[in-house]
C-alpha cells in the first residue's frame, strides 16, 4: 500500500486516516492497543503524528489489514520478531514502489 502524504514534521490524525482509507477512530484504537505508537498531544488533545509514527502505522496496517493478523497476533509478532518483520515489510514495501514505477511507465508507452 502506497501512502501518500507530504513531507512534514507533524501529520493531524485527519490526514493520517485520509492516507491509510481508515476512520479516524481506528487510528485511535490502534494508539491504544499498540505501544510503538506515541503521538504527540497537544493542548486541545488533538494528536500530532511524526513520521516515525507513520511508519509504525504502515507496519501496523500492513499486519493487520493486508495479511490478516488480529490484534493480539500483531502484537506478539512485533514483540517477538520486530527486526525479521521490518525487514520484510521494507522489502514488501520497496517491491510496491517499483511495481507502481513500471505501471506508470507502461501507461506512459
Amino acid at each position: 500500500m502506497q501512502i501518500e502524504l507530504p513531507e512534514k514534521r507533524y501529520y493531524g490524525i485527519g490526514e493520517v486516516a485520509r492516507a491509510f482509507d481508515v476512520n479516524t477512530s481506528l487510528i485511535r484504537f490502534w494508539e491504544k492497543e499498540f505501544d510503538a505508537l506515541k503521538p504527540k498531544k497537544n493542548a486541545k488533545g488533538n494528536r500530532k503524528f511524526t513520521p516515525q509514527d507513520i511508519e509504525n502505522l504502515k507496519l501496523i496496517y500492513h499486519l493487520v489489514k493486508e495479511r490478516g493478523f488480529t490484534l493480539e497476533g500483531a502484537k506478539l509478532h512485533l514483540r517477538e520478531n520486530r527486526q525479521k518483520t521490518l525487514h520484510t515489510f521494507e522489502i514488501i514495501d520497496k517491491l510496491e514502489r517499483v511495481k507502481s514505477e513500471l505501471i506508470k511507465i507502461k501507461e506512459q508507452l
